[in-house]
């Protein structure tokens, strides 16, 4: 029987798997449609399908490093129960490592080998949704390197070695003593985890955010009626405000609140004899950014006891 695109199709409606896994059913089947739906749940590719409607915001952000590059990896699941599973976090620990080779390429990264096994990283997580049960996804990846110097790690909340819930990399191009050079991103990591900056400098910063925030600087100064000279004046001096609480060197460095990230990196200089430049950093926060439905507990009882 001839495998068309509409029996494919079809076959990807009734189970929610994948087209090429659909196509690879059939195939198998001689396009037998219920035997090629039988042969999906065996895998756990129609299993794992029908959960990826389910929000999955839980999960751990994992870390790779090697001396001068390092990577980050959000995977997520539905529970945090389940980031807690040993299973689960070697897994993710797994993928961490093969992040390095993909250097940010999250398509590059699902498609490459798993390491210690037959399947890709993307198939590997389909198995996984299909042996615990619950939504899985890899979320995202970032990857740095520096040609002299170091990259340098922080994870915050961890779980296990290399796992947690934020996760940051820095990297730092210095040509100075790379001890006090790794001693200082360790400390801007940190920074970084609780401040949360957007840009390293003003320069690098997304010009449509700091236009919306000059929109908005403008018409609050506005309000106080004063000529068009002073407002402008006014609104200078707010956006340096706005710089001081979103750019990196211009924030208030958390380890010393009375000096800058920029006066701390001036003073790391002399410690380590030899400018230093922060060229890039990374920080991932598990489940940032997604919608997370809200739940009615009350209303999850009633129809739990109701039998709806």
């Amino acid at each position: 029987m001839a495998i068309t695109a509409n029996l494919v199709k079809d076959l990807r409606e009734k189970t929610g798997a994948g087209m090429m896994d659909c196509k690879a059913a059939l195939n198998e089947t001689g396009g037998d449609m219920e035997a090629a739906v039988d042969w999906l749940r065996a895998k756990g590719l129609a299993k794992a399908a029908k959960k990826a409607g389910r929000v999955a915001a839980e999960g751990l952000i994992g870390l790779g490093a090697e001396a001068k590059e390092a990577a980050l990896v959000e995977v997520n699941s539905e529970t945090d129960f389940v980031a807690r599973n040993q299973a689960f976090q070697d897994m993710a620990r797994a993928i961490s490592q093969a992040a390095l080779k993909a250097k940010g390429d999250l398509d590059a990264l699902g498609a490459a080998k798993f390491p210690g096994g037959s399947g890709t990283v993307a198939d590997t997580i389909k198995a996984m949704i299909g042996s615990i049960g619950e939504n899985m996804s890899l979320r995202r990846t970032a990857y740095l390197s520096a040609k002299e110097g170091a990259v340098v790690s922080y994870m915050h909340n961890t779980l296990a070695s290399g796992l947690g819930k934020i996760g940051v990399i820095v990297a730092l191009e210095s040509k100075g003593d790379v001890e006090k050079v790794k001693a200082f991103g360790k400390q801007v990591a940190m920074h970084i985890a609780a401040a949360n900056p957007q840009a390293i400098d003003a320069d690098s910063l997304d010009k449509a955010l700091i236009e919306r925030e000059r929109a908005v600087l403008i018409e609050q100064a506005k309000e106080s009626g004063k000529p068009a000279p002073v407002i402008e004046k006014m609104v200078e001096g707010r956006l340096r405000k706005f710089f001081e609480e979103v750019v990196l060197l211009s924030q208030a460095f958390v380890h010393d609140p009375e000096t800058t990230v920029a006066k701390a990196l001036a003073a790391a200089e002399k410690e380590a004899g030899a400018p230093i430049k922060i060229t890039g950093f990374h920080r991932f926060a598990l489940g940032e950014g997604i919608d997370r439905p809200e739940s009615d507990f009350a209303a999850e009882v009633a129809a739990a006891a109701s039998g709806s």
